[in-house]
């Protein structure tokens, strides 16, 4: 009988942490973009000195 790889599952847990950690991250981020793009793209183009 074969004997469990627990290194393999440490090693895999710990890519689905990192996996979801990245998703988050980007998520806040995606969520936080959006607030100081507008004002920036509006200001660039009305402010021309």
């Amino acid at each position: 009988m074969a004997k469990p790889n627990y290194s393999f599952e440490k090693r895999q847990r710990e890519i689905a942490k990192k996996k979801q950690k990245e998703e988050k991250l980007a998520k806040k981020k995606s969520a936080r973009e959006p607030t100081p793009q507008d004002p920036a793209g509006q200001g660039a183009g009305g402010t021309g000195a």
